[in-house]
């Protein structure tokens, strides 16, 4: 399965080294999982790839984890990477798909639509026995990058508490169903633990197959359907911390929805604020 925003190893294995297309290696990891995204990539990356670093290219002045930076800021990094207007951007991560969609929606939301994902990431990648390379590529000459934001991609607090109970818009929780339903205590400490009132659980591991590739569109519907969600109807995607979220964003754009949104504070925000609204148990 490809599209402009899904590309396969194949195909990036045929065009390493054309000309404008750079290669993002933007994994990251829960800080329970005690591992160093940077320090993986320096052992062992897709030849060529530039590291993307969402704690690093995020909203420093924010206490929240790693949210979206300023047009200025993102455009300012992205210039000093190499990567300019004009250019195809490919994003994978070493899990298959987890932190690669948020990179993904980070692009788009900046205005820079030619970026696709490699279905299957690093782990397929690694599997199929293909190049890899330590240590940091040569630097890239700077190029000019237009951002140009796109407010409708993301949403806050008080835009999501406007649409607990919308006939119209959904809101789509991407955690594990026993963090959504809030029988486990959150990774984070200090959260509350259950989920906005009236969204719907859509796990983003339920959007992959266990080999870490993307499923096949009908089987990315079926899981939506199977879980309430009406494609056709706008969606807003919630998880942890507004990096899982963007797996949901991703599969609903390939299924036709390129407008999903993300609420990028997600349940580290919402789970620490006592005068939002919780809900526990399944979605109703």
């Amino acid at each position: 399965m490809e599209s402009k925003w899904l590309v396969e190893t194949e195909w990036l294995a045929a065009r390493l080294d054309a000309p404008g297309l750079v290669v993002l290696d933007g994994s990251m990891h829960l800080p329970t999982a005690k591992r160093d995204a940077k320090a993986e990539y320096l052992e062992a990356h897709i030849p060529g790839a530039l590291y993307f670093d969402i704690n690093d290219i995020a909203d420093e002045t924010s206490s929240l984890p790693h949210m979206l930076p300023s047009a200025a800021k993102f455009a300012s990094r992205m210039k000093a990477m190499g990567i300019g207007d004009g250019m195809r951007v490919v994003v994978y991560d070493s899990e298959g798909l987890y932190s690669a969609a948020r990179v993904w929606w980070m692009f788009r939301i900046m205005g820079h639509d030619d970026v696709a994902v490699l279905n299957g990431g690093l782990k397929k990648w690694k599997a199929e026995s293909r190049p890899l390379e330590d240590g940091t590529p040569p630097p890239r000459s700077s190029r000019h990058f237009t951002a140009r934001f796109h407010a409708d991609l993301v949403r806050n607090a008080d835009e999501v508490k406007a649409l607990i109970g919308s006939p119209t818009t959904q809101i789509i929780d991407a955690r594990a169903a026993a963090r959504f339903e809030g029988s486990v205590p959150e990774p984070r400490a200090g959260l509350r633990s259950g989920h906005i009132p009236t969204s719907r659980n859509v796990p983003f591991t339920t959007l992959l197959n266990p080999d870490g590739t993307l499923k096949s569109l009908d089987g990315l519907k079926k899981v939506f359907a199977d879980a309430g969600v009406d494609i056709d109807k706008p969606v807003v995607a919630s998880c942890g911390s507004g990096v899982t979220a963007g797996v949901v964003a991703f599969a609903l754009a390939l299924l036709g929805r390129p407008d999903a949104a993300v609420y990028d504070g997600s349940w580290t925000e919402w789970g620490a604020d006592t005068s939002l609204p919780i809900e526990t148990g399944p979605a109703r």
